[in-house]
């Protein structure tokens, strides 16, 4: 062995052990809640399930003052049974104060235009959901090992983001990537821009675009919602626009209404109108809520209308 491999091995085991000596701090909390819902005109079976999940967490301080933490979600929601279906949403953080805080999802990253694809305030669902089938409003870039960026010491009330899915040959056929501004620097008001392209969705890719806007004043929040799709497949391009208000009746009890339309290029298909009511009511770590929502013309198929409901019931601990 040469000096040079010796003197690397002898670096990485001194950060080994390095490593190992920190304290950290160690962390469980979790949630789990029971649904009950239905669609008219819809033979759904049984109407209940049950969603879970369990968060465990570590954290230590490096010595230049930066803070890594790791999590994972122990989550059986989807019913199956192998490792990979349970655990969950693997992700390591890196803030390094103003400088930016870093993150490689391994499993269940969000990028920073999925994490935006619709910001109308809700009490408890998007006037799109709870309907199957119904289109969704356009995205951004997912998959595995995502890396996100942040950073929000550039300028008061601004915060500046990026992801980037590396290339597989499989899924993403391309590497993809997109970025946006936050800016929060009026009280009460939220305005947001993004981009991005993502190269998992065929050849080609698609290329999106995200703006909105959220107000809150007294006991009301309104916001709006733009987003655009520019697929390279013929005629597959979507426009998605959304409205929405909520009221805080007061520190417990919420309600909202919300509206969407997706507009998309193929003119053999009709527009997608939506129209959504929510609530929710919160004592302590308990959540009641409920969500109605009518989607006329699903998936741009004319009078194919449809309404359904939601009521869930949460616990966090």
């Amino acid at each position: 062995m040469n000096n040079f491999k010796k003197i690397g091995l002898t670096a990485l085991a001194g950060a080994l052990v390095s490593v190992s000596a920190n304290a950290a701090d160690l962390s469980v909390t979790g949630g789990a809640s029971m649904t009950f819902g239905g669609q008219e005109e819809t033979l759904n079976g049984n109407g209940w399930s049950m969603n879970d999940g369990i968060t465990f967490g570590a954290s230590t301080e490096l010595d230049n003052g930066w803070t890594v933490s790791t999590s994972m979600v122990l989550d059986s929601s989807d019913g199956g049974g192998t490792a990979a279906q349970v655990l969950d949403t693997r992700i390591l953080t890196i803030d390094m104060g103003d400088s930016g805080v870093f993150k490689f999802a391994g499993d269940g990253g969000s990028g920073v235009l999925s994490a935006v694809d619709d910001t109308t305030p809700t009490a408890k669902e998007e006037s799109w959901d709870v309907v199957d089938g119904a289109t969704a409003p356009p995205g951004g870039p997912t998959g595995n090992n995502m890396m996100h960026y942040s950073n929000s010491s550039l300028m008061d009330g601004l915060t500046v983001a990026v992801a980037h899915v590396p290339s597989d040959k499989a899924t993403e056929i391309e590497s993809s990537t997109d970025y946006g501004i936050t800016y929060t620097g009026f009280e009460g008001l939220t305005v947001g821009l993004g981009a991005g392209e993502d190269n998992g969705e065929g050849a080609g890719g698609v290329e999106y675009t995200n703006m909105y806007a959220k107000y809150a004043f007294e006991a009301f929040t309104v916001g709006i919602q733009a987003n655009e799709s520019d697929s390279a497949t013929a005629s597959a391009d979507i426009s998605f626009s959304a409205m929405g208000v909520s009221y805080a009746v007061n520190e417990d009890l919420s309600v909202s209404l919300n509206t969407s339309t997706v507009d998309y290029e193929n003119t053999s298909l009709s527009d997608q109108e939506a129209t959504g009511i929510s609530m929710s009511y919160t004592m302590g770590s308990m959540t009641l809520s409920a969500a109605h929502n009518s989607v006329d013309s699903i998936a741009g198929t004319a009078a194919n209308d449809r309404s359904g409901y939601e009521i869930g019931l949460s616990f966090a601990f």
